[in-house]
């Protein structure tokens, strides 16, 4: 089995590419060792002693490295994880109750919107889905939709994108700008 990696924008993540499928649908952020409980994968990874974050998307795993750690040394402590994993083909998540999980939900709102917006909304969820997801993915994240209230858009970056220094002007600058192109009616995005 060989394992792709990929450095991203974000300097303290790589993106590493199994050949195969991780997540069937969504993605599944891990941004701290308890968070990492439902996966025994996230939690080999964070179990190295030197993993920030892990975040699983459809074809890829994004490790992110704690501050003081060099790649150097990390790469081969995550590669040797990943092949156990999925050479032994072990389940991503813990079987159990569902009680406890909480799981990222692409649409659904943290607060209640207005009706009138629905239309603008669906604007705003269809580039989303449609042009933003994909090329944050090939940077090895993700992004949250969290809702769209009196012209402000609230969204969170996740796996390498979550701590990337070029983040915030990712988000200003290319994100914010291609919706207040299609959606004139966002005025900002704010970070959840």
């Amino acid at each position: 089995m060989l394992i792709e990696i990929e450095k991203t924008p974000n300097p303290a993540t790589r993106k590493f590419l199994p050949g195969r499928t991780v997540m069937e649908a969504g993605g599944r952020d891990f941004p701290n060792a308890d968070a990492a409980e439902a996966s025994p994968l996230a939690e080999a990874l964070f179990a190295t002693g030197q993993v920030d974050g892990v975040y699983f998307g459809r074809d890829f795993v994004s490790v992110s490295a704690a501050p003081t750690v060099e790649w150097e040394l990390l790469e081969p402590d995550v590669i040797s994880v990943l092949l156990d994993h999925f050479s032994l083909g072990a389940p991503l998540f813990r079987q159990g109750s569902a009680a406890g999980i909480e799981i990222a939900s692409d649409g659904a709102t943290d607060f209640e919107e207005d009706p009138a917006d629905a239309d603008i909304i669906d604007q705003i969820k269809d580039l989303l889905e449609t042009r933003v997801r994909p090329a944050v993915a090939q940077d090895g994240g993700d992004i949250v939709y969290h809702g769209y209230r009196d012209g402000k858009l609230y969204l969170t970056m996740q796996g390498a994108c979550a701590g990337c220094p070029s983040s915030a002007v990712t988000l200003k600058r290319g994100i914010e700008g291609l919706i207040k192109h299609y959606v004139p009616e966002v005025e900002t995005i704010e970070t959840v």
